[in-house]
């Protein structure tokens, strides 16, 4: 039995917010395709390891530009909307909207880390949940207040990073920057070898990304996009609520702006010739540059969504969103199967190019799966699973039949 307290049902569902969902979730692949498949420096420095020449610098390019960081700052962008809408349907139904997203929190962490220690350091979700405990608490603050809180959550990496570029001691950056290949060696045996020997990088890496980078730069970055989301859903922008006009021009000047920013970051540190000196600098312009083109894919999924909202790009998009916790686990799974030791093990004997063949086929099967989930059951297994823990009883999961 499930009371009438619950989850919001599919059916009331917004169908450009679960669409954005799923062309985030499928982005998100393209980069960390290259964390599953090479040693992690090459999410920092791309010339430290692999072939860099060709069709494999076209493809770190196009990523780069159109893809790395963009499509996160979507995905987090909806989960700071996913707060509101949350507590706002928890305080319509009269229940204890604050208790129970904490609790959803909660178990957001306890699977994150269930990620991050037995299948791949590079979870999101330990972050997500953590953060979510404290800027909860700013769900009732105006859109224009939260933006300008965002923005200067966001400020502090970036000051920091800049203020270390200029006057701190870069040496152990050097050493970050481009690794000795004694190093980056053994972290390609490391993960050709069976699951448990993984572990001597898997765990010191999770636990370094969940306490001094979570405080240093994550909890920032997460904290302030979180909080756009909250805005911007606020303002209807996620919902598709706001007129085709203005999603226009979203496209446009988030893209004009964006894409201006990021591609002068490639130029500069190009003119750089890489060094580790010009990094800190370099980090900045896809680190704000990120921002108004994510907008622009907000703005292109929506316009898209109204002009086709029962088209099959749209349903299937949606699917994959509805879906996007199970499939965010399923692409670590995939993943990992097919570059680590304890399947195929091929980390570290793919190029650029090829890694996004793999991508390609992992999509294949989220789509296929996503839309076929669907057809029988209201929730995919993890969101299924997340709920009944949230509220505490059990959750209906099966469609019910026509005749019903």
């Amino acid at each position: 039995m499930t009371s009438e307290s619950g989850p919001t049902p599919p059916s009331e569902r917004i169908v450009g917010l679960d669409a954005l969902r799923g062309f985030a979730l499928l982005g998100i692949l393209v980069i960390n395709v290259r964390l599953f498949s090479m040693p992690e420096v090459v999410l920092l420095n791309p010339t430290a390891y692999g072939e860099f020449t060709g069709a494999n610098y076209w493809a770190w390019f196009a990523g780069h530009v159109l893809v790395q960081q963009k499509f996160m700052t979507l995905f987090t962008v909806l989960f700071g909307g996913g707060v509101v809408l949350f507590t706002r349907n928890a305080e319509r139904r009269g229940d204890p909207a604050l208790g129970l997203q904490f609790r959803r929190a909660q178990w957001l962490v306890v699977f994150g880390l269930a990620h991050a220690y037995l299948l791949w350091y590079g979870d999101i979700l330990v972050a997500y949940g953590v953060t979510a405990l404290g800027v909860v608490y700013l769900r009732d603050q105006t859109p224009r207040t939260l933006t300008l809180l965002g923005v200067a959550l966001l400020l502090v990496p970036s000051v920091t990073e800049v203020l270390w570029a200029l006057f701190g001691d870069l040496s152990a950056f050097a050493d970050t920057w481009r690794p000795a290949q004694d190093a980056l060696r053994a972290e390609v045996e490391t993960y050709r070898s069976g699951w448990l020997a993984q572990m001597d990088h898997r765990v010191p890496t999770a636990f370094g990304r969940q306490t001094s980078g979570y405080l240093s730069s994550t909890v920032w970055r997460v904290s302030g996009t979180m909080l756009f989301g909250m805005a911007l859903f606020k303002w209807g922008v996620l919902t598709n609520d706001r007129s085709t006009r203005f999603y226009r021009r979203l496209v446009v000047v988030g893209a004009a702006s964006g894409l201006a920013v990021v591609l002068a970051g490639v130029w500069y540190v190009e003119a750089a010739d890489w060094s580790a000196s010009a990094a800190l600098f370099w980090i900045q312009f896809n680190y704000w540059g990120s921002l108004p083109l994510a907008g622009a894919y907000v703005g292109l999924v929506m316009l898209y969504a109204r002009w086709r909202p029962g088209g099959v790009v749209t349903r299937t998009l949606a699917a994959v969103g509805r879906t996007a916790f199970s499939n965010y686990v399923l692409q670590s799974v995939l993943a990992t199967t097919v570059f680590y030791g304890h399947g195929l093990g091929l980390f570290g004997r793919v190029s650029r190019v090829e890694a996004l063949g793999v991508v390609a086929a992992i999509w294949a099967v989220q789509v296929v799966l996503s839309v076929v989930w669907l057809r029988y059951f209201r929730y995919g297994p993890m969101e299924w699973l997340w709920r009944v823990l949230t509220y505490g009883e059990r959750q209906p999961l099966w469609k019910p039949r026509p005749e019903e």
